[in-house]
């Protein structure tokens, strides 16, 4: 049933007769507006539709109930067939309230445990994907009562914050629960132990993508069990043993990519996984430190197969892979995003080495090893602003975080390395943030907004902010009714006061006012936010 007539039947008289609307009938003489005053009940579905796609689930749910038309678009299952719950509370009686309009959710983003503990609310049963963080407290118990309510799982992704209370029966319950799945990332586990993964083996023959990661132990000869696999990430897991993954791991038969990155493996091991095994394409061993000191590196031969280190420049390894020799240099991520022709193998590995090199460059922003200068310098930036743009929501929230990150040199001095900010600025980063922070997802806002704030403790960079637009934008986000949001914009606007020339431009934008709105918006824990208001007011 298409949205119009869905609309021509909501509209139905007590005859049966439908009742067109200006619009449908083709009557021209009505518009939008009409002595000053839109009249938005007669905006074409499509658009309504469009505008409600742009809105958080709250704002949604709170205009569906503004009119018997918009009640009925509001319901379409276009619109609730994705739902992030992230930036708002989300809890067991804001799940039961959404649950007549989530029959059909397929993808969920959520925060938190207690969040975790209101997914079953939802009663979403075609449930496809799950994306969870801030997943410290959530427990076996809550993941497993999830997958047993959710049988048609396909993708499961907990972290990049460690899941401490989740163990390997959680994951021995995701096996017996979740036949179709395909996808399974789970961070900081303390054991994934034998059994848990010879069940993933046993009941998900469809399992392609597996990513343990920052784990305390991971038994390796369990791991070669799982024949399905195609990519496979332990990176910063430790206690791992390198010797057995590299005779077992090489026989996997489909194999295409392997992520070490943040571990302890050497050369050895790294050479005999390139040699030995027939299907992988991509090894990632980023930031490890033993195969980064071993001076026989350079020697190790990689029979065609990429190798992406600190000791090699990423984005002409990452040409490699294409036939193509337009698409190189920095731009390649670009060029294959844009491309018309894609190779569908390709596609699904430039899809994955996106996700974990954001994943890793931004555990590398956090833990700031020494060292690194000319990385950040050469290519990291670069790197995270080319994944910036990528079309994956996580990929973009991780690669502006990381960029908020790895200029930071001491949180509670908010010192911060002014090459590395510069070089986000000459390479465009300031635009790019700029744009994020425009977009609609809240996420997203946040995350471009607390990068934004960073960089402009260098004078420069906030300079560059002030003159490509970035006052109006912040002083709009610290608007937001996303607390996250509000609060980070303050920031941003924060450092940009401590320039006496963006003062006046702060207040014309009516940031000073946002930021006291924003204390009585907030009146609890607002400290931070009142401070900024005396610093930018004085």
């Amino acid at each position: 049933m298409s949205r119009r007539v869905r609309r021509k039947v909501a509209n139905k008289g007590k005859d049966g007769v439908v009742s067109l609307s200006c619009h449908e009938t083709g009557v021209e003489d009505l518009g939008t507006e009409r002595n000053g005053v839109v009249d938005w009940t007669i905006l074409p579905d499509d658009t309504v539709i469009h505008l409600f796609s742009r809105l958080n689930y709250r704002d949604r749910a709170s205009l569906s109930s503004t009119c018997r038309a918009w009640r009925v678009l509001a319901a379409s299952q276009c619109l609730w067939s994705s739902l992030d719950v992230r930036a708002h509370k989300f809890d067991t009686t804001m799940a039961t309230s959404l649950a007549p309009r989530c029959m059909n959710l397929q993808k969920l983003k959520f925060r938190g445990a207690e969040s975790a503990d209101a997914v079953i609310h939802l009663q979403a049963k075609n449930l496809c994907e799950i994306n969870g963080d801030y997943c410290r407290k959530i427990t076996d118990a809550t993941l497993s009562v999830i997958v047993a309510r959710h049988e048609a799982l396909e993708s499961i992704q907990l972290g990049p914050d460690f899941c401490e209370r989740i163990t390997g029966d959680a994951i021995k319950a995701i096996a017996f629960c979740c036949p179709k799945l395909k996808k399974l990332r789970l961070s900081g586990i303390k054991d994934v132990f034998a059994d848990a993964i010879n069940a993933l083996a046993k009941h998900c023959p469809n399992l392609i993508d597996i990513g343990f990661l920052d784990c305390l132990n991971v038994d390796e000869a369990a791991l070669g069990n799982i024949l399905s696999v195609r990519f496979l990430s332990v990176a910063g897991s430790s206690n791992m043993n390198w010797s057995v993954v590299s005779h077992l791991w090489h026989k996997l038969p489909k194999l295409i990519g392997l992520d070490v990155s943040r571990t302890d493996i050497g050369s050895t091991d790294v050479s005999r996984l390139l040699f030995s095994s027939q299907s992988l394409k991509v090894l990632c061993a980023l930031n490890c430190p033993v195969l980064e000191e071993d001076t026989s590196v350079s020697t190790i031969k990689t029979k065609g197969k990429l190798l992406l280190s600190l000791f090699s420049d990423i984005f002409i390894e990452l040409s490699s892979l294409f036939a193509d020799t337009t698409k190189k240099g920095r731009n390649v991520l670009l060029d294959w995003r844009c491309s018309k022709k894609k190779d569908k193998n390709l596609n699904e590995i430039m899809t994955w080495l996106e996700w974990i090199l954001s994943h890793t460059l931004l555990r590398t922003a956090e833990s700031n090893p020494q060292g690194l200068d000319d990385f950040w310098l050469k290519q990291g930036a670069a790197l995270l602003l080319s994944l910036m743009q990528s079309s994956q929501e996580d990929v973009q929230e991780r690669a502006a975080t990381g960029l908020a990150t790895f200029v930071v040199i001491d949180d509670e001095n908010a010192s911060i390395d002014c090459r590395r900010a510069e070089a986000v600025m000459l390479d465009g980063g300031i635009r790019l943030l700029l744009n994020l922070a425009k977009c609609w997802r809240e996420g997203l806002q946040s995350e471009a907004a607390k990068a934004i704030a960073n960089l402009s403790v260098n004078a420069n960079v906030a300079k560059a902010v002030a003159e490509e637009g970035g006052i109006n934008i912040l002083a709009l986000l610290a608007r937001s009714m996303n607390r996250m949001v509000a609060e980070e914009a303050a920031g941003g606007l924060w450092n940009l006061s401590v320039g006496e020339e963006h003062k006046a431009a702060i207040a014309e934008a009516g940031g000073v006012k946002a930021l006291v709105d924003l204390i009585f918006k907030w009146s609890s824990g607002c400290d931070g936010v009142l401070a900024y208001t005396s610093l930018v007011g004085s």
